[in-house]
């Protein structure tokens, strides 16, 4: 073990040994210090919910429909708040995660058909992040866009290289980087002067404009609620905490639901915040046909000054190498649970990334297929959603930690709600040409 491993370990342990403390009942911290150890999964998984599929999306949704789609960013984090608490319960219950409740659960037919869905949802959650880094490289040193791509992988690498150094490493880049994210489009909103009214009203009251905005709505859903995400959630709860107590248990997912809480919220923010940005900027202004990433940050600049572009593209390039990075470790989930087998991240990272870059030297248009990724990410929302709620709902499994009737039935209502919009989306697209 290297000196640098070393601290990492000690630095880990020190953050159990403080959960346990908290947990037992022996910490006399104050309120911040006592949470502060269980700070972390949930800001992992919550990368997925701000990565750039959702500026894709929400950068469509702002241009073309001002703020009218700002309810389903609100409804679609008010769902993944659940479904993430959910997974996150799952691990600390069972001390597995969703993908191997699935192998014990189910027929050997039926885990390698959701292995199949669930290594192509993590192929399109790839494709989405390994693009948005790219751009965000492009749109801010000028490199070629394949080039970029490379640069991607080689950072990439690194950060998922601070596995090895411990789980707290990890967690404190990916914060730093939804910092970034934050940060820039605070800078964003403040520059754009959007009228609160207008924003709060379509917040809270639902509409559609035609088939186009029920694609951007699903696309916007698929880029919120994210499979690959309560697959990883699960993972990373499932033994960073361990405790058999019944008593300690609930304690510990009470902390959790606080630290879904926190992360969630941030995300629901930066997605209302990425939207709100392209309708104050773009369709109050008449400029509807913005509807990708590269006009996006090219408009910003005479409209708002050069600033604003920048701050655009750091945002885009910190989503993109954070939840690339975060999209590779759920891959690595999904195929140890379905078929119990372990590869190397970096050898995962190599093959994930050619189809991003087949994508880019065959030049296809980045947005667009950001967006069409994140509908084929809701396509595969079911067959996480639907067994997640069904352990969650089952006392043999998750003991003291069973889900309450009410949160079960809450449960599957979003899950039948996910799939209905889903096979109307699918009726429009095949038999209506939308």
């Amino acid at each position: 073990m290297t000196m640098k491993e070393s601290i990492s370990t000690v630095t880990d342990q020190s953050t159990v040994n403080s959960a346990k403390d908290v947990l037992s009942g022996r910490s006399r911290k104050g309120w911040f210090a006592r949470l502060l150890p269980f700070l972390g999964p949930a800001f992992i998984a919550s990368v997925a919910y701000m990565d750039p599929g959702n500026f894709a999306t929400n950068i469509q949704g702002g241009a073309k429909f001002g703020y009218e789609l700002l309810w389903v960013i609100l409804g679609s984090n008010l769902m993944a708040m659940l479904l993430q608490s959910l997974s996150a319960k799952l691990g600390i219950a069972t001390g597995q995660n969703l993908a191997e409740h699935c192998r014990n659960q189910f027929s050997r037919r039926t885990v390698i058909g959701m292995w199949v869905i669930g290594e192509v949802v993590a192929m399109a959650t790839d494709l989405a992040e390994f693009l948005g880094a790219a751009l965000g490289f492009n749109l801010l040193f000028g490199i070629p866009l394949w080039l970029a791509g490379l640069l991607t992988a080689v950072v990439t690498f690194l950060i998922l290289g601070l596995e090895r150094y411990g789980f707290r490493p990890l967690e404190a880049v990916i914060a730093a980087l939804i910092a970034i994210i934050a940060i820039s489009y605070l800078v964003e909103t403040i520059l754009v002067r959007p009228d609160a009214a207008t924003v709060f009203y379509y917040t809270f009251v639902p509409h559609f404009s035609g088939t186009e905005s029920v694609l951007l709505a699903t696309g916007i859903l698929g880029a919120t609620v994210m499979p690959h995400a309560l697959y990883l959630h699960s993972a990373l709860t499932q033994g960073r905490i361990v405790t058999d107590n019944p008593k300690q248990q609930r304690r510990l997912f009470h902390f959790e639901l606080i630290d879904v809480f926190i992360a969630m919220g941030i995300a629901s923010t930066i997605n209302a915040a990425m939207l709100i940005m392209a309708a104050a900027t773009f369709f109050n202004r008449g400029l509807t046909a913005v509807g990708t990433i590269e006009e996006a940050h090219r408009t910003l600049e005479p409209l708002l000054g050069s600033a604003a572009s920048w701050v655009f593209a750091i945002a885009l390039l910190a989503s993109g190498l954070s939840s690339s990075s975060v999209g590779t470790m759920a891959g690595q989930v999904i195929m140890q649970g379905f078929l119990h087998r372990h590869i190397q991240p970096w050898v995962r990272r190599v093959v994930t990334m050619f189809p991003s870059l087949i994508v880019i030297f065959l030049g296809f248009d980045p947005t667009r297929t950001l967006v069409l990724s994140q509908v084929a990410l809701s396509f595969g929302l079911p067959f996480a959603i639907i067994p997640l709620v069904m352990f969650t709902s089952r006392r043999d499994i998750m003991g003291p930690l069973v889900n309450r009737r009410i949160t079960t039935i809450a449960a599957s209502i979003i899950a039948a709600l996910i799939i209905a919009l889903n096979l109307f989306l699918l009726y429009q697209l095949l038999f209506t040409g939308g």
